[in-house]
């Protein structure tokens, strides 16, 4: 292990981040009274140019209005390279109140998108008197935020979580596929007749990762397009979990359940877990590193991925 421990990921339920474009209001209510634990209000992608301002409106009511519960409550603004992001970032800090959590900034490509989005919360924080900190999520979807990714990461005290945003990216990266996330029906090998898939996502899952659990921050999985796959979308899920993600969005409400599913520990995995460590720590009152556990062996290594599951089972249910 470094002499520089990994900080430890902000504590709090990350399974499904549920998003809903800013212009549609009748689904707000819906958003809130579904079992997502994030949920984002869309400013970008989802709402037309025309729309952008009327949104902007609905969103900052929603915010005020509506009971939220528990739930992370985010707003995602348009991106930089738009005309849009200021307004969103100085309408929505400045008139609505304290229940908001977080900003999540689209298109990422360098820690100095980071910065300009920070100073211009800090300065509306200070001149309005606001005294509940703004959280950051960003989304990497381009060639230049997967080059960055580690200096994004560590870009901001505010950071707290990173997405991957797969249609974007694979634009960005000149991909053959019109489809967002899954397997992709060319990205195969073959071996005599039969054909074996490849998940052309693990590079920037991966690299996502490992950034994020650098810098003591939660890597999420994005969106997957075909809401009427719900095979695809566990298969996709458990790649990711399997990877170290916490989480994944929904694009639809029938996918909530498909990703807390996947994302939370089921209860052999955490029974399995907690006999992991009361057999090392038998075997620590015993004056041994390691011991036998269902034959296979498990030492302090074990211990710690023991944790991260019981842990993690019991952040849900809190």
């Amino acid at each position: 292990m470094s002499f520089r421990l990994q900080p430890t990921p902000p504590a709090r339920p990350n399974r499904c981040q549920l998003f809903g474009p800013g212009s549609n209001t009748k689904l707000f209510p819906k958003m809130a009274a579904s079992d997502a634990d994030v949920i984002n209000l869309d400013l970008e992608d989802s709402v037309s140019p025309s729309d952008k301002d009327s949104a902007r409106a609905n969103v900052i009511e929603a915010i005020n209005t509506i009971d939220w519960n528990t739930k992370t409550l985010s707003v995602r603004i348009n991106s930089l390279d738009t005309p849009y992001w200021y307004r969103d970032v100085v309408d929505v800090l400045e008139q609505a109140g304290d229940r908001l959590d977080q900003i999540m900034i689209p298109k990422v490509g360098n820690a100095a998108d980071i910065y300009a989005v920070d100073a211009l919360v800090t300065a509306i924080e200070t001149a309005k008197g606001r005294t509940k900190r703004i959280n950051f999520e960003v989304i990497i979807e381009s060639a230049a935020g997967l080059v960055n990714v580690n200096e994004i990461a560590a870009s901001s005290p505010r950071m707290v979580a990173m997405s991957l945003g797969a249609a974007d990216f694979a634009a960005s990266m000149g991909m053959q596929t019109t489809g967002i996330g899954g397997t992709q029906d060319n990205y195969y090998m073959l071996h005599g007749d039969t054909r074996y898939y490849s998940d052309p996502w693990h590079l920037a899952q991966t690299a996502i990762v490992a950034a994020c659990r650098t810098h003591g921050i939660l890597p999420v999985d994005g969106p997957f397009g075909d809401f009427s796959d719900d095979e695809g979308y566990r298969a996709q899920s458990r790649r990711s979990a399997t990877l170290g993600m916490v989480g994944k969005w929904a694009i639809h409400p029938k996918q909530i359940g498909l990703a807390n599913e996947v994302f939370t520990p089921s209860a052999e995995a955490v029974s399995e877990a907690r006999e992991i460590l009361a057999a090392m720590e038998q075997a620590t009152a015993n004056g041994e590193g390691a011991t036998v556990y269902k034959g296979r062996l498990v030492d302090i290594a074990s211990i710690k991925q023991a944790e991260v599951i019981v842990r993690q089972s019991e952040l849900i249910a809190g």
